[in-house]
């Protein structure tokens, strides 16, 4: 075994910087450090390079460019989308819905919103191949809901969700009178890398994205706001980006941003094929060699960039640290709740008890990983389960391995 094999299997935590967004966030770090507020020339060239941002992102996302934005990543986005527009809307109505599989900056603001501001939440479960059922969303929709969460792309299982049905479907119940305050959400951090975020298409009036899971700087992020959609910010200090996330810009930041989706687009295609043979390889070689193993969510409605696989009789901890000693970096999970213990709330959503999410393991692929990658993976990762089994109390029941994902 190479002791010195570093293999990084956890692409959807976060991604390395890719060298042309250094490149292109340099000059905003070295030289033109300016404020943007600043009336100097320093600082107009910074706001220049914050303006030239926002509308090359507008033009990716086919929208506005005072319709971006700019966050310090997901967390916040979706934390802006969901209690910004619930309380602008609070007089209008207080029904939230969202699925049982959200990020947690989505289910726990709405949860707060439940808890502490006296909102109703409805949580629509998902199928057991981990993709919630459109039809089963809008059922739920009423006339004082106001806000309808969904993910474009699950963050721990890679399931891709029917976003443009159910938003296309709202905009129809608004058109015939119905659901007038609702506002349709999307996080599609985990989407950028591999699909199209036009949103026209989607049918969304709010999308948060992430520059660090796409190749970009970390503590990046942006919020699109559609036009006419009504946000109580949730910081005060400062009239930066339309006085609903006041601070001083992040230039490099957002000049990064921007080279990274770009970037995303111009490689979707070729991100997409360097990847799928290798998420059919890995996938195919734990089910064959390794027994009482579930690949966790739809194997086809999936971004090929996403392995999330349930092994019994072992927990996900203990093989991840085992993983870590042989050169092998993957997650048990969402890399937020990685510090918890608590099984997998998305494992747990489809159908599977807290023995079998406790197993689950997910391996996100990425630009840098090779076929070699994978084999070697292949290699070390029978034995250490087995040795982890053979030492491990837990027990369960075979039933839940024989569904089909």
């Amino acid at each position: 075994m190479d002791q010195n094999k570093h293999v990084y299997l956890d692409h959807a935590a976060t991604t390395p910087l890719a060298p042309e967004v250094l490149e292109a966030m340099m000059p905003y770090l070295q030289e033109t450090y300016g404020n943007p507020g600043s009336f100097h020339s320093i600082g107009k060239q910074a706001n220049d390079a914050v303006i030239a941002a926002r509308e090359g992102i507008a033009e990716l996302l086919a929208c506005r460019s005072d319709e971006i934005l700019f966050t310090s990543g997901g967390t916040e986005s979706d934390n802006l989308a969901i209690l910004g527009y619930a309380r602008a809307m609070a007089s209008k109505g207080k029904h939230l819905v969202t699925t049982s599989i959200e990020h947690h900056a989505v289910l726990e603001a709405m949860q707060h919103l439940e808890r502490k501001e006296g909102f109703e939440l409805t949580i629509v479960p998902v199928e057991k191949n981990g993709i919630v059922n459109a039809q089963a969303v809008l059922d739920v929709i009423r006339e004082d809901t106001t806000i309808v969460s969904v993910m474009l792309v699950n963050n721990e299982i890679g399931t891709i969700q029917p976003v443009a049905d159910i938003g296309r479907a709202i905009e129809k119940k608004k058109q015939e009178g119905h659901a007038q305050h609702v506002a349709f959400h999307t996080d599609a951090c985990q989407a950028a890398a591999y699909l199209d975020l036009d949103v026209r298409k989607l049918h969304v009036d709010l999308l948060s994205l992430n520059g660090s899971k796409v190749y970009g700087p970390k503590g990046s992020g942006l919020l699109y706001v559609k036009r006419g959609v009504k946000l109580t910010p949730l910081q005060f200090g400062g009239a930066q980006e339309r006085g609903l996330r006041p601070g001083t810009e992040n230039v490099a930041g957002s000049v990064g941003l921007c080279k990274a989706l770009q970037l995303a687009v111009d490689r979707r295609e070729e991100d997409t094929d360097h990847s799928q043979p290798l998420q059919a390889r890995l996938i195919d070689g734990v089910l064959s060699t390794i027994s009482k193993t579930r690949l966790n969510g739809d194997r086809a409605q999936r971004i090929p960039n996403n392995v999330n696989i349930s092994f019994m009789d072992l927990e996900g901890e203990a093989l991840l640290l085992y993983l870590d000693a042989v050169g092998v970096y993957a997650s048990t999970g969402s890399a937020c709740t990685s510090a918890s213990l608590d099984p997998s709330h998305v494992i747990l959503a489809l159908g599977m008890p807290f023995e079998v999410a406790h197993g689950s393991m997910r391996f996100s692929l990425g630009r840098s990983t090779t076929m070699a990658d994978i084999e070697y993976l292949l290699e070390v990762l029978p034995p250490l389960v087995e040795r982890l089994r053979a030492m491990s109390p837990v027990c369960v029941d075979e039933k839940y391995f024989e569904l089909e994902a």
